[in-house]
């Protein structure tokens, strides 16, 4: 996957996650944002690898993004691994 697809991805889990009531708090407290400040960051590359690291860390919530955006329930771990310090992690 490309860099730019990624992003769109990434774009359209925070759009999904910003409109969850439940799980933006989350996300808020575990990331140490405001909501102001996530509003001022929401393009850099830092913060839409923390939204896909997020959402991706349970599947329900993976499921209930993809239900509400169209995207493939593997589409947020493949951009997060498209996204710079998003490789492939190996555990041998």
């Amino acid at each position: 996957m490309k860099q730019e697809s990624a992003e769109v991805i990434a774009l359209k889990t925070l759009t999904w996650l910003v409109g969850d009531e439940e799980i933006l708090p989350i996300f808020l407290g575990s990331s140490g944002m405001s909501p102001e400040e996530l509003r001022m960051r929401a393009t850099e590359m830092d913060v839409l690898s923390a939204v896909l690291d997020f959402v991706t860390m349970n599947d329900e919530w993976v499921n209930a993004c993809a239900m509400a955006t169209g995207l493939d329930p593997h589409d947020p771990m493949r951009a997060r691994q498209a996204l710079p310090g998003g490789a492939d992690i190996h555990w041998t």
